[in-house]
């Protein structure tokens, strides 16, 4: 028996590290291909992905004299990407970059590209798992090393070009889009998601400057709850009412997971919030009327 154990073991170990070392994976998810996990030009030059990777490649013109700057400076530096083949903003930045990086002269054997998933499921998720830890929210992702620690991200879409946005990151110059989403995760990290509530009502106008939408935080909570991290998404999402408090959407939101979550007083709560926000939205008052089936049939059967 143990002997089998063992077996197997080896047998998924190779799987693995077989998987780990190989380019270009697809498979199909909602009957369209797309690619998984480490990928690389060669992978996005056959069909289907050659449709749109040629083209942007192709189309696009770099800024010749911020290429000529990147070629003295970004040699040194190493990069990874994350990205989605079913994704728009990932179609139109991955061809601009590797344009960018051909022009630039830059060693493509120091830039890593991870394509991840698009299934509920493993939403955001490498099979491989270069996504873990790496606070991996909206795609394109672009992270720049140097030594091996970031420097900084390009995240989804560049602030003024790519090729700009680089040569930003390379002179400390440069703040990414979605940056509330950095700066939220950096506080939990560092205080944990109980106390990260109770210190940042001190710093809340912080916060506020740099988030503009209630769906920033939300986009980046829903990948985390997918990720088996509910108790930091609830954290999340509970925060994002503070940063909204007269927007219905993040009541709802919190109140969506917390109800898949079968935390149905609470987000009872959180809908009667929204609610009194917008009492004529249809969604929420159904969301209510299930909450409230769920809670009576929870109670009958404890009784």
């Amino acid at each position: 028996m143990k002997k089998n154990i063992l077996f197997t073991l080896i047998i998924i170990l190779f799987q693995n590290i077989g998987f780990s070392q190989s380019f270009n994976h697809e498979e199909k998810q909602n009957n369209r291909s797309l690619l998984l996990g480490k990928i690389n030009k060669e992978g996005l030059s056959t069909s289907p992905y050659a449709d749109w990777f040629t083209k942007g490649y192709d189309q696009y013109t770099p800024d010749i004299t911020i290429i000529n700057t990147l070629k003295e400076q970004l040699s040194t530096y190493t990069i990874t990407a994350f990205m989605g083949t079913w994704c728009g903003d990932s179609k139109r930045e991955i061809p601009r970059l590797y344009k960018i990086l051909e022009e630039a002269q830059f060693p493509l054997d120091r830039f890593t590209l991870i394509a991840v998933s698009r299934s509920p499921d493993t939403y955001k998720q490498s099979p491989g798992g270069e996504h873990e830890g790496m606070n991996i929210h909206r795609v394109p992702t672009i992270i720049i090393y140097k030594d091996g620690k970031e420097v900084n991200r390009i995240v989804e879409s560049p602030v003024v070009s790519l090729e700009q946005d680089i040569l930003n990151i390379l002179e400390n110059n440069y703040t990414s889009n979605h940056y509330i989403v950095t700066l939220t995760n950096q506080h939990i990290e560092e205080f944990g998601a109980k106390k990260f509530l109770k210190k940042s009502k001190k710093s809340l106008k912080e916060f506020q400057a740099h988030a503009q939408k209630t769906n920033q935080l939300n986009t980046y909570a829903n990948v985390l709850f997918y990720a088996g991290q509910t108790e930091k998404a609830l954290t999340i999402l509970t925060f994002n009412t503070m940063l909204f408090p007269n927007d219905a959407k993040s009541y709802m939101n919190l109140g969506n997971k917390q109800s898949k979550l079968n935390q149905w007083q609470e987000a009872l709560a959180s809908y009667q919030k929204a609610s009194t926000l917008e009492p004529t939205n249809k969604k929420i008052t159904a969301a209510i009327t299930t909450i409230e089936e769920n809670m009576k049939n929870t109670n009958s059967l404890e009784e």
